[in-house]
């Protein structure tokens, strides 16, 4: 049996929005162990929300899943690591009075409830304030006179959540805090903050948002340690000891940045999951404002545009488990990644427009598309070509079609604006399908790396042995000369006639979008 120094290992762990993942790597940076928790958001009273009590069960299910995995591999308990991190869904909000009470359910980036506050901000600051950020959910609170508003002691994120359960620090990551208020040269914008605080004492407030929000922090920054509370909390049975450094809790953003080596200015890179969205790495920040643009930053601070998709697969995993009931029927199975390679690659073998078949994977509503409201919706025109591969080519187009719409004004055609592209994600396990699809709808080529499927957690290992390992290089030189240095890789190029197929595509989707907003009042 293999033998493994825990104090050699790191631990990363992301809070997903359909699964609850850790994964230990060793000091080659290798995921040797895993751990998983799955669940699902609810729409629940006109908010898509997770109950408080299952983002604490789903953790430290998650680690357990992850303890019992250690000891089947390597023969042994785990009793600690040498640094891990927490990351998660990043914006929403979460909301605590002085006694830490949850003051209002949890409200995560996917609500599209913020449209007044968020556009009122913009004007504002003259900076893009997204719906899905944490300053746009605090002031449409305030513009609905909601009664907890005077009660906020404290506004974090669901990965500053349990960082701080773990180590008692409010704090966040750089690209986490960029995405809940607006920063500048390492902490929050102070004239934002000056003109917010203005702003909402003109409401009838008097709340200083620098002291609701969790301090920034640098990726590599040395703070906190898991307590001895935290420890207990993570690990009932007490195997797991205090004492671990933990860095700077992370946004799946920050992460997705991390595990696709996208922290330089040029590169970029696509994450798809429930969310699908795209990031660059710019050289300074956007002069101009465009709401389909949101500029965050890298966990060390550089500037990046990301184009954020509200609807990612949900919708295309729905499409495969029809099959799989279809084959239920037929007293038939087949494994998950079996029948998902094979519909995928079907797809392939499709009309390079889908045959005329067009697809909105809109659960929610979409604000990069201008779609009101969430309601899936397929359409065909006449003499289309319905069949298998199409309609499967459809519905992986259509999570590429908003981080083309967005990626459009971005560029404004100019490609070469984009050095490369690198994604990761789910999506991307079944080889060369949706990496080509990505390829074609951004014109540009696409790298997959061998590790696309360990997304964000592995992200999040990677920036606690930063912490501890950087010496005096730089996030980018150390991922560069010790992480990516040999990893393998496959790159994909635009093909001729995916970009004109899709180009069709994305003209009939634009055109046809506005059909699901007269669906709104359909119940």
């Amino acid at each position: 049996m293999e033998q493994i120094i825990l104090e050699k290992t790191y631990l990363g762990m992301e809070i997903g929005s359909t699964r609850i993942k850790a994964i230990l790597m060793d000091e080659t940076y290798t995921p040797i162990a895993s751990g998983g928790f799955a669940w699902e958001n609810k729409f629940e009273n006109g908010y898509w929300t997770y109950a408080l009590e299952d983002v604490q069960k789903g953790v430290r299910a998650c680690f357990a899943d992850l303890s019992q995995d250690v000891m089947k591999k390597f023969g042994i308990p785990l009793t600690t690591v040498g640094a891990m991190g927490i990351s998660g869904m990043m914006h929403g909000y979460l909301v605590f009075d002085k006694d830490d009470q949850l003051l209002v359910p949890f409200r995560t980036w996917r609500n599209t409830t913020t449209a007044p506050a968020a556009s009122e901000l913009t004007a504002l600051f003259g900076f893009n304030i997204p719906q899905r950020w944490s300053i746009a959910h605090i002031y449409q609170a305030i513009l609905n006179q909601e009664p907890h508003v005077p009660q906020i002691a404290h506004l974090t994120t669901v990965s500053g959540y349990i960082h701080y359960l773990l180590t008692g620090n409010r704090v966040v990551g750089m690209c986490e805090a960029s995405g809940m208020f607006p920063v500048v040269n390492g902490g929050y914008d102070p004239k934002k903050i000056e003109d917010f605080n203005r702003l909402v004492k003109s409401k009838g407030y008097n709340l200083s948002i620098e002291e609701i929000l969790p301090a920034p922090q640098m990726a590599g920054e040395k703070l906190s340690v898991l307590s001895e509370e935290g420890a207990k909390w993570l690990d009932p049975t007490g195997t797991f000891k205090p004492g671990v450094p933990i860095c700077p809790p992370e946004g799946d953003g920050g992460t997705g940045m991390i595990a696709t080596n996208t922290v330089l200015p040029g590169h970029g890179n696509i994450s798809a999951g429930t969310s699908v969205f795209s990031m660059l790495v710019l050289d300074e920040s956007m002069k101009d404002v465009y709401e389909e643009i949101d500029v965050v930053t890298t966990p060390d601070g550089s500037p990046v545009a990301m184009v954020h998709s509200n609807n990612g697969c949900s919708e295309l995993d729905g499409c495969v488990r029809l099959f799989e009931e279809f084959l239920a029927l037929l007293g038939q199975s087949m494994g998950k990644s079996e029948l998902y390679g094979l519909l995928y690659k079907n797809a392939m073998t499709g009309d390079s427009d889908a045959g005329g078949l067009v697809a909105y994977n809109c659960l929610a509503a979409e604000p990069v598309t201008k779609i009101s409201c969430g309601r899936p919706m397929s359409f065909r025109i006449q003499n289309s070509h319905m069949g298998l591969a199409n309609l499967f080519r459809a519905q992986l187009y259509a999570v590429a079609a908003p981080i083309r719409v967005g990626n459009d004004i971005l560029t404004k055609g100019k490609k070469d604006a984009i050095e490369k592209f690198t994604a990761h994600g789910g999506l991307f396990k079944v080889e060369g399908v949706a990496q080509q699809v990505i390829a074609d709808a951004l014109q540009t080529s696409v790298t997959v790396m061998e590790t696309a499927g360990e997304g964000g957690a592995w992200g999040m290992a990677l920036l606690a042995a930063y912490m501890m390992k950087k010496d005096d290089l730089s996030l980018g030189d150390w991922l560069e000369s010790s992480v990516f240095c040999t990893m393998k890789s496959k790159t994909v190029l635009p093909n001729d006639d995916g970009v004109k197929g899709f180009d069709i595509f994305m003209q009939r989707y634009m055109n046809g979008a506005d059909a699901i907003n007269h669906l709104e009042n359909v119940k």
